[in-house]
C-alpha cells in the first residue's frame, strides 16, 4: 500500500442520466459519448500516478468497464448529496491508513497527469490542496485528514462552492491550483475545444 490515494468520482455512464445540463443542448446520446471521452480520458491521465487509485462509482460497479482491476480498486459511494458522498469516499480512505488523498471527478479535459502529481507534490508541504473550476465549484480537493465541515452546508452544484470552501480552510495552510474548465454545458464544451 502505498501512502498516496487518488480518488475518482464518476458517474455510471448511462443514456440519460450524465451531463442533464449539456444533453438540454446536445441530446441525451451525445451527452452520453462526450461523457465517455471525459472518462477515457481521465483514466488516460491518471493510471500512470505514482499513487493507489480508487474509483467511486454513483450506483453500482460494472463488472467490465474501462477502469483496469490491476491499476484501479472499485467502490461504491454512498448514499447523500454531493458533500456527503465526498465526505464518506475520504474517510474510507483515511481509515485504511492512507496519508495524503486527493479527490478529482470525471468531467475535464483539461486535468492531466502532472496537475495531479503536482497536488500530491504541495499536499506534502501544505495541509490542503484545491483546485478552483471556472464555474465556481472545485476539480480538486487535498486532504491530509478528514475535515467534515469542508462537505456540510454548501450549495452543490453552484457557483458559491469554492469560496464557501476556501473559507472553511481559511485556518489551514492551502496550495491553490491553476483553475480549470469543467464540462456542465454546452458552453462549457466550446471553451474545451471538444467540438
Amino acid at each position: 500500500m502505498k501512502t498516496n490515494a487518488l480518488l475518482i468520482f464518476t458517474r455510471n455512464p448511462e443514456l440519460g442520466k450524465v451531463k442533464t445540463r449539456l444533453a438540454a443542448t446536445i441530446g441525451p446520446e451525445k451527452a452520453l459519448k462526450v461523457y465517455q471521452d471525459l472518462l477515457l480520458h481521465t483514466r488516460n491521465e491518471t493510471q500512470s500516478i505514482d499513487c493507489d487509485k480508487f474509483v467511486f462509482y454513483d450506483t453500482y460497479i460494472p463488472k467490465e468497464d474501462i477502469w483496469l482491476d490491476t491499476i484501479y480498486h472499485k467502490q461504491l459511494q454512498s448514499e447523500g448529496d454531493l458533500g456527503q458522498r465526498m465526505q464518506h469516499a475520504f474517510e474510507v480512505l483515511f481509515e485504511m491508513g492512507y496519508s495524503n488523498c486527493i479527490i478529482v471527478g470525471s468531467d475535464l479535459f483539461e486535468l492531466k497527469t502532472a496537475l495531479i502529481e503536482n497536488a500530491f507534490e504541495n499536499l506534502d508541504a501544505y495541509d490542503s490542496v484545491i483546485g478552483p473550476a471556472i464555474d465556481g465549484g472545485y476539480y480538486l480537493l487535498g486532504l491530509k485528514e478528514s475535515k467534515p465541515a469542508l462537505f456540510h452546508n454548501k450549495d452543490w452544484g453552484t457557483s458559491t462552492v469554492y469560496v464557501a470552501t476556501l473559507k472553511d480552510l481559511e485556518t489551514e495552510k492551502t496550495f491553490v491550483m491553476p483553475a480549470l474548465n469543467d464540462i456542465d454545458t454546452f458552453e462549457d464544451l466550446e471553451k474545451s475545444g471538444y467540438i
